[in-house]
């Protein structure tokens, strides 16, 4: 399973993701859902997956080759706004799924890999797009500032209660890690590390990068801190009149 998040604020964008792909008794797998493209003063991209593993790294392999084949080709150097890298993406997944898919049914299984895309062009606002499986997508707003793939239950309610577009960058931050942490609380499916870009409005690159594995001391003092938090508030909750 998997958990990824994408937060838009007024300060700008945060990106995080887990990378467990494989759970089981004897059976964990761990491979990175996160990619950046990169061009410092000009665009930063960023594309978070879920899904098919052989789906998703397959429409990340198509987006590099164009990306390498130059102007001969639409690619995500020449794209003029966020919305042509949506449809640039969603273009990938469709001819992957073109590909695959009729050898998938074939097997019982069908194309599966969608995505969160977010970041900022040159010129551009601000704009965080989530892409499903079908290649169509949806953009976020004031009215939606986030976007969450996977295992979003148990995340999702966090989010709602604290995050707000105005909410600054730090304390967003730690909102959606403490999101991780009840998530993996309770679904197996969902591990670590977790891979983090908090990307500031207008910088157009990316300063602020961090993974966080399995004993890391700041996610696990949040976490801790959280808990001691939780069960403090709990205890000062009024009682019941019966």
């Amino acid at each position: 399973m998997t958990y990824c998040i994408g937060v838009m604020l007024d300060q700008g964008i945060i990106f995080a993701s887990d990378s467990r792909t494989n759970a089981g008794m004897d059976n964990i797998a761990k491979f990175c859902k996160m990619t950046l493209f990169e061009l410092p003063g000009d665009r930063v991209i960023v594309l978070l997956s879920s899904g098919n593993l052989a789906g998703t790294q397959a429409v990340i392999g198509v987006l590099n080759q164009r990306c390498d084949a130059g102007d001969s080709v639409p690619n995500l150097w020449s794209a003029l706004t966020m919305f042509d890298v949506a449809m640039l993406v969603s273009d990938a997944m469709r001819d992957i799924e073109r590909r695959d898919g009729l050898y998938l049914e074939e097997n019982e299984f069908r194309f599966n890999a969608s995505f969160i895309v977010g970041g900022q062009i040159g010129g551009e606002r601000l704009r965080l797009f989530r892409i499903y499986s079908e290649g169509n997508f949806i953009e976020a707003g004031v009215d939606t500032p986030f976007f969450q793939t996977g295992e979003t239950k148990y995340g999702k309610p966090i989010i709602d209660r604290v995050i707000t577009p105005t909410t600054p960058l730090s304390d967003a931050t730690k909102c959606v890690l403490v999101s991780f942490d009840l998530t993996m609380r309770s679904n197996l499916s969902v591990g670590m590390p977790i891979d983090l870009i908090c990307y500031e409005l207008d910088s157009l690159k990316v300063e602020r990068r961090r993974r966080l594995d399995e004993g890391d001391a700041y996610f696990n003092a949040l976490s801790r801190d959280w808990s001691d938090g939780t069960r403090q508030v709990f205890r000062h909750l009024p009682e019941l009149v019966w």
